[in-house]
């Protein structure tokens, strides 16, 4: 039998001392929060220099095309053939302008889709959201369809498609059966990136020479690293990738510059006992092995889950020690 409920007096004699507890609500709480200040979004000023260059861009065009028609209008009065000839070469351009136009924005829309698999492995992993882990391994699926080297781990993922598994266990699954082959490829070229920056700049005469080369090396590096997990930067899309890969740079500590990152690695007072071209082919490569791996972090479409992240010493283990070696 069921108890109806009732009401109780707290002065009534029937109730026992002790049996309710009375409790005063949190009020301070409440009036603390009263006077918090909340912090507003600054006014967006007008994007001037956007419009600006937008603007100048648009009166460029337009003098270029007007150029051209008078170009082609002052051939053909000459001689019709050439002005035929003057309008197939201003029709062949703009088709390659077009489809150089459409590389560009493939291009900056694949990595923005790697970024966007990203970020969303990262809110999975957080709230441990299953729907969302296999939509992302699906997505996964299709970035790498084409990937011969993914046929196995493809399969192997596709048949666990329809499993309950754990969104980190299955995220973890796709990072072993479709990333870790591509992790593979890239640690090996951050390793000959870095070694051939080392020997460049341990034999080259000149300091210019030195930088040259190791702004070639790390900007053939990025877009190697981007191709190894799918990507396919145009020239814009190769300097969104490269700021993001310094910005991730400077977040993890910044490029060490001077001996403070040979004396870090190679131990304290190594660096003083090899040769002064050595070292400084060790530091430039170490430094092409951070930026390296800082590129790696930005190109990959999944952050590390059950696979080690990578370190200095797993792609420039060699430099080490060789420069221990010659310190001997």
């Amino acid at each position: 039998m069921t108890r109806q409920p009732r009401a109780f007096r707290l002065d009534a004699p029937d109730v026992q001392s002790g049996a309710v507890v009375v409790t005063e609500e949190p009020f301070d709480a409440i009036e603390a929060a009263d006077g918090t200040v909340v912090p507003m979004g600054g006014r967006r000023r007008a994007p001037w220099v956007g419009i600006l260059l937008s603007a100048l861009s648009g009166l460029l065009m337009l003098g270029l095309g007007l150029a051209v028609e008078n170009l082609i209008v002052e051939l053909y009065a000459i001689a019709p053939w050439l002005g035929w000839v003057a309008l197939a070469l201003s029709v062949l351009a703009l088709v390659a302008f077009l489809a150089i136009i459409g590389r560009e924005v493939s291009g900056i829309l694949r990595e923005q889709k790697i970024e966007k698999l990203r970020e969303a492995a990262v809110d999975a992993l957080a709230v441990k959201d299953h729907k969302a882990a296999k939509s992302i391994v699906s997505d996964l699926l299709g970035l790498y369809n084409a990937r011969a080297s993914a046929v196995k781990g493809s399969a192997r993922l596709m048949a666990s498609m329809d499993e309950i598994i754990d969104a980190d266990d299955r995220l973890a699954i796709a990072e072993r059966e479709l990333l870790a082959p591509l992790d593979a490829q890239a640690k090996r070229a951050i390793a000959a990136a870095a070694k051939q920056v080392s020997l460049v700049t341990a034999v080259s005469p000149r300091a210019i020479v030195d930088v040259a080369f190791v702004i070639f090396a790390a900007v053939r590096l990025l877009r190697t690293l981007a191709r190894i997990y799918g990507g396919r930067p145009g020239l814009f899309g190769f300097l969104r990738l490269a700021k993001a890969a310094f910005n991730h740079l400077a977040v993890t500590g910044g490029m060490a510059v001077g001996d403070s990152l040979m004396q870090q690695v190679l131990g304290l007072g190594l660096a003083a006992r090899v040769s002064a071209k050595l070292g400084e082919g060790v530091l430039n490569g170490l430094m092409t092995a951070r930026f390296g791996l800082a590129a790696l972090s930005v190109c990959r479409p999944l952050p590390f889950i059950r696979e080690e992240t990578p370190k200095i010493g797993d792609v420039a283990g060699e430099l080490v020690s060789r420069a221990e070696a010659a310190a001997v």
